[in-house]
């Protein structure tokens, strides 16, 4: 398990931001999902850094990463730290949030990255319009904004087991952790916080522009619409290829480690 003692620190131009970096070799970078931090990868890290350099931040408003104070993008924090650390091109690998991550960084700056990983994610353009997802969605958004934590932390963990499960379903400890690591995030927060990320938008008609090869995971027990997306980003690009993991939906990389570090490897060593 990884730890705020392993972490270092990035002095970007708004706050410090922090990341792990271990391993050696060609650079794998680990962007995490949202309300997270670094150690959503716990389970891919030593799986890696056998063979790579991994490189695993927290995301800006994050685990031990600086709040923003004035507008940013995700892209631009990557690239920064990608720059600082001379670890470009990278393969970068993105998880919901984090997969949101690596495409926009591939458009924003193609130059560092060697090629994508996206899982539980396409683009920030995707958006669920199932009712399940805008009901959780919703819940999620009411939560937060009266600063009830507890309802928001329930909602967010209902993302885990997805729609066709429960909370009963799936490894208590994956829940524990996901808790753990959320409400961290969330204590760094105040419900009337303006939100200052900048946000890539009209990224579908620019996916030609990819020139490196894309990868996209998914859960098999993710909704109809995220696997379209993925096969919509897989199939836009001129090297692209989805895959699907079974028995698992939101988090792959925790609920079946073994079958997603499997598929990262083969797709690491293909490149």
């Amino acid at each position: 398990m990884t730890g705020a003692s392993d972490l270092r620190f990035f002095p970007s131009a708004d706050g410090d931001l922090a990341y792990l970096d271990t391993g050696s070799g060609d650079p794998v970078v680990l962007i995490h999902s949202g309300y997270v931090d670094h150690r959503v990868w716990d389970a891919q890290i030593p799986a890696l850094a056998a063979h790579h350099r991994v490189i695993a931040p927290d995301v800006r408003g994050h685990g031990f990463s600086a709040n923003a104070t004035g507008p940013f993008r995700w892209a631009d924090d990557l690239a920064g730290l990608l720059r600082h650390l001379d670890a470009g091109p990278a393969v970068l690998v993105g998880l919901s949030m984090g997969g949101v991550i690596a495409t926009d960084t591939v458009l924003e700056h193609p130059g560092l990255v060697r090629a994508v990983v996206t899982c539980g994610a396409a683009t920030g353009d995707f958006r669920y319009t199932d009712p399940w997802h805008q009901e959780v969605q919703a819940e999620s958004n009411r939560a937060l904004a009266v600063g009830e934590v507890e309802a928001w932390l329930k909602a967010f963990l209902r993302v885990l087991p997805g729609p066709q499960r429960t909370t009963d379903d799936v490894d208590p400890d994956i829940l524990r952790r996901l808790r753990e690591m959320a409400l961290h995030t969330l204590s760094k927060h105040t419900p009337d916080e303006k939100d200052l990320l900048v946000r890539v938008t009209g990224s579908w008609p620019r996916l030609a522009e990819i020139a490196v090869p894309v990868l996209a995971v998914n859960g098999a027990l993710e909704p109809a619409e995220l696997h379209d997306a993925a096969r919509r980003l897989a199939g836009a690009v001129p090297d692209g290829r989805a895959v699907t993991v079974d028995g698992t939906g939101h988090y792959p990389n925790m609920e079946r480690p073994e079958p997603f570090n499997r598929i990262l490897l083969d797709f690491l060593r293909g490149l």
